[in-house]
């Protein structure tokens, strides 16, 4: 059957409508799904900013996007680079304790940091071993053994389930600043030995407990070694190396010689500070003396900065200022010390590293980088909102 004129032009413009509609819903979505995929790719977290100064307390984003995960850190300059060496924390309470392992970073500004990966990994399991997982592994320092050609890492650690009762040192090697390290030992320091700066009539392991802590703990922990806790360490123009860390309880400081491996002490040191409570060691030597930043002892909760001069290692030491100044100064702004960073090309000028802790949530902690300045042999520290190194 015929279908007529009127039929066949209405079925045509049907048809017509039918497919330009289609077209235009067709446009639409993909133009949609161009939008939508274009977002996501152009996301922050798959395009890491370019970092051009140093914001304190501030996310610091790395080759990722992701926050740098190095806290309680220290810095290595290796051949044109730095390396950041830090805990890695994860989230909660959990993070206070290693769960990872030591997380090592690299860079050629200081500005912006590539991920490298976990340097020192935790043991897991063997709940037995030294560094298992859930041990407290805190402050990592690593330095280059020019002799041996190794890349050696000291670290204060609790074993697991001991809470703070272990007070050991922690050693590693590796040929490769990113790792990975191997553990070697872990232990007290300098067992069998009295430091050198202690009086003749005090060595002696006779204690009661009646005794003030800053002479009983010394002479208790003379045979099996003494205590170390919070730490850094520091290698000075001629090579030597030196362990300095808070011991007999956090009462007082001591600066333990290296081998000449870097990798074990070899019997001499010297207490500083004694019975001043003081942790967070970080140290550098600037025309000729050495000058440290430390805090008092308070947990997790930030005090007032310390500051001292010696013009030898060993000391006597001489003690100065609160370097802070300005507001929250008496709370060094909301961190802690955790090492001297001296600047690459720029001969005298350093960097102040801080943590500041969240215990509550420890992977949300930051980090507080400020320049160092002096004012004769008071160093100051100044708070800024950024910062670059052109302010150095």
């Amino acid at each position: 059957m015929e279908i007529g004129r009127p039929v066949r032009t209405r079925i045509r413009n049907l048809s017509q409508n039918y497919f330009k509609n289609m077209k235009k819903t067709l446009s639409t979505a993909f133009f949609s799904l161009c939008l939508f995929y274009g977002m996501t790719a152009l996301s922050p977290a798959d395009v890491p900013v370019k970092h051009t100064s140093f914001k304190p307390g501030e996310i610091w984003t790395d080759n990722n996007g992701v926050h740098i995960n190095a806290h309680g850190g220290g810095i290595l300059y290796d051949k044109g680079t730095y390396y950041w060496y830090g805990e890695h924390k994860v989230e909660g309470d959990a993070g206070n304790r290693a769960q990872v392992g030591v997380h090592c970073y690299s860079s050629k500004d200081l500005y912006n940091w590539k991920d490298e990966g976990i340097a020192l990994k935790v043991v897991e399991g063997d709940n037995s071993h030294p560094i298992a997982k859930g041990c407290i592994l805190e402050r990592p320092k690593v330095v280059y053994n020019k002799k041996t050609k190794k890349y050696v890492m000291w670290f204060h650690l609790e074993l697991k389930g001991k809470g703070y009762g272990s007070a050991y040192a922690g050693v590693a090697t590796a040929t490769k600043p990113t790792g990975p390290f191997t553990f070697l030992r872990a232990g007290r320091v300098n067992p069998g030995k009295w430091p050198l700066n202690l009086d003749k009539k005090d060595q002696t392991t006779e204690f009661t407990k009646e005794m003030p802590d800053y002479v009983r703990i010394i002479r208790r922990d003379y045979p099996g070694g003494q205590m170390s806790r919070d730490m850094t360490i520091f290698v000075d123009d001629n090579g030597k190396a030196y362990h300095i860390y808070s011991s007999e309880g956090n009462i007082t400081l001591h600066i333990a010689e290296l081998t000449p491996d870097y990798t074990g002490h070899n019997g001499k040191y010297v207490r500083a500070f004694v019975n001043r409570y003081m942790e967070a060691p970080a140290i550098c030597k600037h025309k000729g003396k050495y000058y440290m930043i430390a805090s008092g002892c308070s947990g997790w909760a930030p005090n007032a900065a310390r500051s001292a001069v010696a013009d030898r290692i060993a000391g006597p030491w001489k003690e100065l200022k609160n370097p802070c100044v300005g507001p929250k100064a008496g709370i060094t702004f909301g961190g802690q010390s955790t090492y001297i960073l001296p600047v690459q090309g720029k001969p005298g000028k350093f960097i102040f590293m801080a943590d500041i802790w969240r215990p509550k949530n420890a992977i949300d902690g930051r980090y507080l980088w400020l320049p160092m300045k002096w004012e004769g042999d008071q160093i100051k520290l100044e708070w800024k909102d950024e910062w670059t190194l052109e302010d150095l």
